[in-house]
Parts: structure tokens; sequence; C-alpha cells
């Protein structure tokens, strides 16, 4: 299986239990890793592969009108657009929320759907 990453995505999210986190969205950054078809590299078409730009593009907009009260939750969804909708046989997302408590960066989960027939990426801190 081949793989195709993003990193550092940024998006505007609705997140969070607390009476501030339900005022502004947050910023949420997400590292993604999808699984795709071997057909993309042996056709050089897009059509055989998943289009990052598409995938960016439908995160932020399904993001933008929805609240989710867990980074859980909110990891989950994306998880299941990535699947569903860009039809990802296998998935990896780190997403995290930038600065939401004092003294701490980022803070965040990551979350793996399908199972990969081989060479899983890593590069995710803390997997081994």
């Amino acid at each position: 299986m081949n793989f195709i990453f993003i990193e550092g995505l940024r998006v505007d999210a609705w997140v969070g239990i607390h009476s501030r986190e339900r005022v502004a969205p947050q910023t949420v950054e997400f590292d993604l890793s999808l699984g795709v078809p071997e057909a993309a590299t042996l056709h050089d078409n897009i059509a055989d592969t998943i289009d990052y730009a598409a995938v960016v593009e439908y995160i932020r907009a399904e993001l933008a009108g929805r609240h989710f009260n867990l980074l859980e939750t909110l990891g989950e969804f994306v998880a299941g657009l990535l699947c569903e909708k860009f039809a990802a046989p296998w998935v990896r997302i780190r997403l995290a929320k930038l600065g939401a408590i004092k003294g701490v960066r980022r803070l965040g989960v990551c979350i793996q759907r399908g199972k990969p027939e081989s060479g899983a990426p890593g590069g995710m801190e803390g997997e081994e």
C-alpha cells in the first residue's frame, strides 16, 4: 500500500466543553496519513489516488459549521470522512489544540482506522 500525508494542516474548529471554548473557534492542527491504491503510481492519474487539495478543502468546509465537545469525537468524524468520502482504506490522524492550556504548546489525540497492507508510515511522535 502507498501512502500520502498532509502535515501541519491548521483548521479553525469549534471544539471544547468549557464556556471559553464555545465563544470562538480554536485552531486545530492535523497531521494526516492516508493509504492510497497502488494504481496511483502505475497510471499517473489523479483519478487513481486521493486528491490532497480536495481533502484539505473538504475538512475545512465540514468543520466550519459543526461543534464537537471532545477532540476525540472531532478526530473520529474526520477519520470517517476520509474513509467514506475519499475511500481511504487506512488513515492515521494526529490532531492537536494549539495553546489550549497555559504552558502547553499542543495537546491532542491520535486515531488510526483500517489496516495497512504493509509498510505503514511512521513519524508520529510517541509511536514505535
